[in-house]
């Protein structure tokens, strides 16, 4: 059974931080608060916990489409082509914030993900989830949790999330209640940007 752990976003304890890392060098499954909807994430050099991601949202693991947290921009070279001063200046007006932006991968990329051309990249505004990635070292792999509801897109209650996945997950992290509209989608690997999905971000920030 999971373990279900509280931690504040506006001051997240360093300890609380340290243990949600332990279990994803160690291979589990987390699920934990972004700027938007709770997200299911792993560590994305751990080859069996991305194996375990994918047959719970009933994908191949070439097929599915996972973004990657980063912890800033700074973060992007390790698995994205160099971009041009255009598209970088977008990405530092919106991030972090509730955006995902597709972007071209390169060669560094785990090997799960070799014969994808592009990837998606987060940098939420949630100290919480951008903790756990610098204290990490490298990306988590992060895929939205859905609901079966027909009228909830997103459980926001996190005790409501835990009883739903104390069984399939290693960790939940209570980082109080969540947002019910995911992020924007936004499309930066071609020649112009193009709106894949308008959630929670402003789409005037191109």
């Amino acid at each position: 059974m999971a373990e279900f752990i509280k931690i504040y976003e506006d001051k997240p304890s360093e300890a609380a931080i340290a243990k949600v890392v332990k279990v994803l060098r160690d291979g589990g499954l987390v699920i934990y608060p972004t700027d938007t909807v709770y997200g299911l994430g792993c560590d994305i050099t751990n080859s069996r916990a991305l194996e375990r991601i994918a047959k719970i949202k009933g994908v191949k693991l070439d097929k599915a489409k996972f973004s990657f947290i980063c912890h800033d921009l700074s973060n992007l070279s390790d698995y994205v082509k160099q971009i041009d001063t255009a598209t970088f200046k977008i990405l530092k007006r919106a991030l972090p914030g509730p955006y995902t932006f597709i972007l071209p991968g390169n060669n560094n990329l785990p090997k799960e993900f070799k014969k994808k051309t592009t990837v998606g990249i987060r940098v939420p505004e949630n100290n919480i989830t951008l903790e756990i990635v610098r204290q990490l070292g490298n990306p988590i792999v992060t895929t939205s949790i859905r609901d079966e509801d027909d009228v909830v897109e997103y459980t926001t209650d996190p005790e409501l999330i835990f009883e739903k996945w104390q069984n399939l997950v290693d960790m939940v992290i209570d980082g109080g209640y969540g947002d019910n509209v995911a992020s924007t989608i936004i499309d930066l690997s071609g020649h112009e940007a193009v709106i894949v999905r308008e959630g929670k971000g402003d789409i005037d920030i191109l």
